[in-house]
């Protein structure tokens, strides 16, 4: 191989990120927008976690898993936006090849540890729903950890995958990346190298990190409703509804944007609307969550007042 071709092919060192606006005016604005967005989702995320920590009535293992759901989100936000405040503060562009590869696997961690926690949230309303006897021992704290721990494990093997395989793709150029965060399908579009072998190996793993959690969260919520269904009390079906309406709605949103956002791999003319799927899935999505499950959750929202007010519940 011609030694100036080799050179070339490994020249990319960086990325330019374009970033969502290139007005300098609308920048300003994006700044403050994104700012006040990160502040909110990390105070509210951690708010909901100091109330399920502090709340005696909120130790139950589906508090565990939303307690654990809002630190992930507070970590998703930080893995993207702060970067992207600093370089609009700071009136830069560009993202060393290194860091462009971490935030790719620290999003992909995180993303994929939400998938398999928001499926261990649709078994444990299951089985609370559908087999209240056997609640207790069926997940009892080791299976809460266990299923956290295997949660962590799939995601990380998941996210390595990923970074490995496009660490062996080439960039030789362009390298402006038409985002505001590294990720998969802009990534792929840059690349000198073939694309075949990664693009296959997101849908095959995909499928496992999305698929089979999303087949299992529709299975369980099918039982749920054919025994909420049969509940006499229409207070008991209110209260059933209430607290798997939440989730389901948080599944929609977390689960519909991320096929959306990988599932149209190659198209140059979507960039912007990648942009703002990409949005949905570091921003909106952590910002909503703990609106959505406290708006609706009388003990949440409970619990909140108390930790504001300094009090703690009596029994």
């Amino acid at each position: 191989m011609d030694p100036e071709a080799e050179t070339n092919r490994t020249a990319v060192t960086e990325f330019i990120l374009l970033g969502l606006v290139e007005t300098e005016n609308l920048q300003s604005a994006v700044f403050v927008l994104f700012l006040f967005a990160y502040l909110l989702t990390v105070g509210g995320n951690l708010s909901i976690l100091a109330a399920i920590l502090v709340e005696p009535r909120l130790h139950t293992p589906m508090y565990f898993f939303l307690g654990n759901l809002s630190a992930l989100d507070v970590g998703c936000i930080t893995v993207t936006v702060p970067s992207m405040l600093g370089r609009l503060l700071f009136h830069t562009r560009t993202i060393s090849h290194e860091a462009c590869l971490s935030q790719l696997f620290f999003f992909h961690l995180l993303a994929g540890v939400d998938c398999f926690l928001l499926t261990a949230m649709a078994y444990d309303r299951f089985l609370a729903i559908c087999q209240p006897l056997t609640y207790s021992t069926r997940m009892s704290q080791m299976v809460q950890r266990i299923l956290v721990a295997v949660s962590w494990a799939c995601a990380f093997t998941n996210a390595l995958t990923h970074t490995v395989a496009i660490s062996t793709l080439n960039f030789c150029g362009p390298n402006v990346i038409n985002h505001f965060y590294c990720d998969l399908p802009q990534l792929f579009q840059l690349s000198c190298s073939s694309t075949q072998v990664n693009e296959l190996l997101l849908f095959a793993v995909g499928f496992i990190m999305a698929g089979a959690p999303l087949v299992l969260i529709i299975t369980s919520y099918i039982h749920v409703a054919a025994v909420v269904l049969r509940i006499r009390s229409g207070e008991g079906r209110k209260k059933a509804f209430s607290t798997c309406g939440s989730h389901l709605t948080v599944v929609c949103i977390f689960f519909g944007t991320g096929m959306f956002n990988y599932m149209r791999l190659g198209s140059e003319e979507a960039s912007d609307k990648d942009k703002g799927v990409g949005v949905f899935n570091t921003v909106i999505n952590p910002m909503l969550n703990p609106l959505i499950y406290s708006l609706r959750n009388p003990d949440v929202q409970g619990a909140l007042w108390r930790v504001l007010v300094g009090r703690r519940s009596l029994t």
